[in-house]
């Protein structure tokens, strides 16, 4: 039988980490992390680029009315309609962010904090809808709002979340019923 003394004599020690090659690993990770942000940061600039033929989102006129509706939540983005995936991103329309909206008779003011206000002259408002999601945002059925409207030459589908849910049935039957009344009356002319 062999002694204690032997057997501890035979083993050899564990290896010592290789701390070149494991800092070589870590360093080429965060390269290679930084270059994949850098990349999504070309694609958004580039995406841009593209649409830069969609003209200047319009001011809140300085006297809109008294408010029909008011609503806070979360601004998701914008798409072009009926392309839940195609973002758009010129102006900051891109931008996530809260949002405080108010609907008068001039129209609907988007105001965002720390991002870009807008405003959607109501003429220009084409349909109000619920909906399950936007590009990068999907949610139970009927969890988003959706607002879609023309600016330029393109139509735009805005999402967005209000903090109690509930109220946002109500958005989609209001914002209707303009579109509805202003098409009857302007027929009507």
């Amino acid at each position: 039988m062999t002694t204690l003394v032997e057997l501890a004599a035979e083993k050899e020690s564990a290896d010592v980490t290789d701390w070149a090659a494991r800092l070589g690993w870590v360093v080429g990770l965060l390269l290679f992390i930084a270059l994949v942000y850098w990349l999504m940061r070309e694609g958004w600039k580039w995406r841009g680029t593209l649409q830069s033929d969609l003209p200047e989102l319009p001011d809140a006129p300085s006297d809109a009315g008294p408010a029909r509706l008011e609503l806070s939540g979360r601004y998701h983005g914008s798409t072009t309609a009926g392309q839940w995936l195609d973002r758009i991103v010129a102006h900051g329309l891109g931008t996530r962010s809260r949002v405080e909206l108010t609907l008068t008779d001039a129209g609907l003011d988007v105001v965002r904090p720390g991002a870009a206000d807008f405003f959607i002259p109501a003429d220009r408002l084409r349909e109000a809808r619920l909906d399950k999601g936007i590009a990068g945002k999907v949610l139970a059925e009927g969890g988003l709002l959706i607002v879609t409207w023309e600016h330029g030459e393109k139509l735009i589908d805005s999402g967005f979340r209000s903090d109690h849910a509930a109220e946002q049935a109500e958005w989609v039957e209001t914002i209707n019923t303009m579109i509805n009344t202003a098409t009857t009356e302007g027929t009507a002319r």
